[in-house]
């Protein structure tokens, strides 16, 4: 363990210095930021009347389109001189969302993630491959930085160029490849098609995030690279990556750093909270977070938690792997689904690639989807041409139709494609293509 005096602090323990960071973080927003102020004047709270952790449900929730009505530092409570660093969203859905640093809260966001690079299994003397993007995301400094203060020697490859990685992959011999999972994917597709040998890396451990991913990618990852694959969570609106981290010995839910995040899982529809065990939307109250501190974020992830005891001796609750985004689900014909169960069903399917994208159209006023996925080089390699391969294309057609219906209630178009047709990912997958505002 990285800090195991806190990691496996006894829970009474913990929930005591929890609620001295909750009162001190909400009498700092009330006092410092006119917007937290308003909503505390409006919801009737005040700051001295947080007296038990219970008191958090009477806290006024924050939501991402907080941030952007503020932009850009409506919601900081420090000045600008007291913030070292700056980070925001792309802003594909709007402005975009900005996240500040003080020199404490860098050094507090290294801390949690050398912890998360520990439960790993990460090492000083490491060297770590670091493929998450370098500049206004925070995956790639945020992880940077982590690794620096575990004491490893870092490798800030960022994201693309993917056969100069390998090269780097193969003479740097780093343990430890830290990216979002599909491009871990387009790793090791890539040294497949270079017939580079497995063995001439030196990689164990993977550290993905920034995505979801199911279990079944997990073992397509793990198999194809030989590693044991692992998941880390972080949103720059809490911190970055390093807010809660899968450990090594477990790989079971994800440990979550709560001396410096309070998690809870609400009704995304009530607002109402729900006990451990239950699955619902997951929200954050920042404990330590100086330049931007947020209370009762909702994330808009789904996900459970649950305060069962670890084998890896740490005490600190585990949420459940980030099974969708509330935003991503798709509602087909009165169906409605995450993209991540789509891709449950077709990871199941051996003769299909794992690269695959979901085409939302509208056709006379309904909608229509249509699942785009690659067959495996394998099965290509039984027939002469694509062409000739009509009639097992055909059934395979047939049969991932009718689990889509039998397994999911949904009706969906499928269209078989060769490999490689469907472009790699160099960061983030992008699994959905929405066309309907195109066709209305």
């Amino acid at each position: 363990m990285w800090n195991s005096q806190l990691e496996c602090l006894a829970r009474t323990d913990l929930e005591q210095l929890q609620l001295t960071r909750l009162v001190q973080t909400v009498q700092r927003t009330y006092d410092r930021v006119p917007f937290y102020r308003k909503a505390f004047d409006d919801a009737g709270v005040r700051p001295d009347s947080i007296k038990t952790l219970a008191d958090l449900s009477r806290l006024p929730f924050t939501r991402k389109s907080d941030l952007r009505d503020n932009y850009p530092f409506g919601l900081f409570s420090e000045p600008l001189s007291n913030v070292s660093r700056l980070h925001a969203s792309s802003g594909t859905k709007g402005k975009p969302t900005v996240v500040g640093y003080t020199k404490g809260d860098i050094q507090v966001w290294a801390e949690v993630v050398a912890r998360s690079l520990a439960a790993a299994g990460a090492r000083p003397g490491d060297i770590i491959h670091n493929s998450y993007g370098y500049g206004l995301f925070t995956g790639g400094l945020g992880l940077h930085y982590g690794a620096e203060n575990l004491g490893a020697t870092v490798v800030p490859a960022s994201g693309g160029r993917t056969q100069q990685q390998i090269l780097l992959l193969q003479d740097f011999k780093a343990r430890v490849l830290c990216s979002t999972p599909s491009y871990a994917l387009n790793i090791a597709l890539t040294l497949q098609e270079l017939g580079v040998p497995r063995d001439s890396i030196n990689l164990e451990i993977g550290i993905f995030g920034a995505e979801p991913w199911t279990e079944e990618f997990r073992v397509q990852i793990e198999s194809l690279l030989k590693i044991n694959a692992l998941d880390i969570y972080g949103l720059s609106e809490v911190m970055g990556p390093g807010v809660s981290m899968e450990c090594l010995q477990g790989r079971n839910g994800l440990h979550i750093w709560e001396d410096h995040f309070l998690p809870e899982i609400i009704d995304p529809k009530t607002g109402q909270s729900l006990p451990y065990g239950e699955e619902g939307e997951l929200v954050f109250t920042t404990l330590t977070k100086e330049a931007i501190p947020v209370l009762r974020y909702r994330t808009g992830d789904v996900s459970k938690l649950t305060i069962e005891r670890c084998p890896c001796g740490r005490s600190m609750v585990r949420m459940a792997r980030v099974r969708a985004r509330l935003d991503d689900m798709l509602i087909i014909r009165g169906v409605n689904l995450f993209p991540s169960e789509i891709e449950k069903v077709l990871l199941q399917i051996e003769e299909l690639a794992p690269n695959y994208q979901l085409v939302l159209e509208r056709k006379r006023a309904l909608d229509t989807l249509e699942v785009q996925v690659e067959i495996t080089e394998q099965l290509l390699g039984r027939w002469g041409t694509f062409d000739d391969g009509h009639v097992e294309l055909s059934a395979l057609t047939e049969r991932i139709q009718f689990l889509f219906k039998d397994g999911l209630g949904l009706t969906a178009e499928v269209t078989l494609l060769k490999p490689k047709s469907i472009a790699r990912s160099e960061g983030k997958a992008v699994r959905v293509i929405d066309r309907r505002k195109e066709n209305t």
